[in-house]
């Protein structure tokens, strides 16, 4: 029985990742992308697959960009590989987040990771004021910097909120 739901499941995989192809996405299981996928498609944003690059963009505006965090319920969403020092590297480091319009922190149903419950709208500004502080506690060079959904909640408005439960 649970080896012809693996069938099934690896089958439509597949055919979602042809898809993918079809229009330029080359690794459809790139960490993050399905729910950047997810999170584009609620707020009505173009997604960008590319991993050198914000998550998205406005509609028929490239140049206005946003950057998506997201976690399940109870956990928190992460900037990965956030430089402290030198200063440079920090530099380019805040670059991810200051290149963007706004921040969007989206929190997926633990019970089904598939389903966003909430999204906050949060200005880049507020992000990187807390990505620095967390930054200059860290004894590391490289740091992932953290953000729970209740700092989200005191920080950013919700722009999107599950009615369906």
């Amino acid at each position: 029985m649970a080896r012809e739901i693996y069938r099934k499941i690896i089958e439509l995989v597949l055919k979602a990742a042809e898809l993918a192809r079809s229009i330029g996405i080359t690794n459809l299981l790139q960490p993050g992308l399905v729910k950047e996928m997810i999170i584009a498609e609620i707020l009505g944003h173009e997604l960008i697959y590319s991993k050198r690059d914000a998550d998205a963009h406005a509609p028929n505006n490239p140049a206005e960009k946003y950057e998506y965090l997201s976690c399940k319920e109870g956990g928190s969403g992460q900037l990965d590989r956030m430089f402290s020092a030198p200063a440079d590297k920090r530099a380019d480091s805040l670059a991810r987040i200051t290149r963007n319009r706004k921040v969007y922190f989206a929190v997926f149903y633990a019970a089904n990771q598939t389903k966003c419950k909430v999204i906050y709208e949060i200005e880049p500004k507020v992000v990187v004021e807390e990505t620095e502080q967390q930054l200059d506690r860290s004894r590391n060079e490289i740091s992932h910097v953290g953000f729970s959904e209740d700092w989200a909640s005191r920080h950013g408005r919700i722009v999107y909120q599950d009615q369906t439960g």
